[in-house]
């Protein structure tokens, strides 16, 4: 069955950055769309970042946009968010996705299928 397995978080000081990792498993990776999204407290679930089979195209929510990076290694099966000057409201965990159809550019969560368990990223100020 597919897995998604994410890792890099942690806590971390405003202005420092991380890169997210998120490791596929049970498919084949290289003709799914991945996506990235985060859930603060209280808040829904919203989307981040998503990428296409090839890495050609990029998306990114407004809000992260300049300060986010996402890319992909399918020779590794393995998406990557790389985040830089972190604010205190980037604060939430961090999962990322994918859908079960190929070539399929979705970018609500309800569009995805697969998830992964998660990684915290906490922002102190």
């Amino acid at each position: 069955q597919v897995q998604l397995v994410e890792s890099g978080g942690g806590l971390v000081q405003a202005g420092a950055s991380l890169r997210l990792s998120c490791a596929a498993s049970g498919r084949t990776f290289s003709i799914y769309v991945m996506g990235w999204f985060r859930q603060a407290p209280g808040k829904e679930r919203e989307f981040v970042a998503r990428i296409s089979e090839n890495g050609s195209f990029k998306t990114y929510a407004d809000s992260v946009k300049g300060r986010f990076t996402i890319s992909r290694d399918n020779a590794k099966n393995t998406a990557y968010l790389q985040i830089n000057s972190l604010k205190p409201e980037d604060t939430a965990i961090y999962y990322c996705a994918a859908p079960r159809t190929p070539y399929y550019y979705p970018s609500r969560p309800d569009q995805y299928d697969y998830w992964g368990q998660g990684t915290q990223v906490t922002v102190s100020s």
